[in-house]
């Protein structure tokens, strides 16, 4: 069954990662604030991206993945800028 990771950009500026099998249904469902309690407090909410996968596992791991990350590597996939994911996931300390 085919699965879908996205992004929602909430109307305070923060984004919500999530997975789905039906991703109009579940966009439907967080307008109608039917969705998770980060987006419901944060109506309205836009999707800004998703990915489509051959199985919902495939998706939710995306999901988990992406869950993760900084808003800076977030934004830089949203704004289909990958070459700058590489970059992005380099941990810095201070000497």
């Amino acid at each position: 069954m085919i699965g879908y990771t996205y992004i929602l950009l909430c109307s305070d500026g923060s984004y919500y990662t999530g997975s789905t099998i039906n991703l109009e249904k579940r966009l439907m469902e967080y307008q109608a604030g039917l969705g998770a309690n980060h987006t419901s407090s944060r109506l309205p909410v836009e999707l800004v991206y998703f990915e489509q996968f051959q199985t919902i596992a495939q998706a939710f791991y995306r999901e988990k993945q992406i869950q993760g990350w900084s808003r800076k590597k977030k934004e830089a996939l949203i704004s289909e800028q990958a070459d700058k994911l590489p970059e992005l996931s380099k941990r810095y300390t201070k000497q």
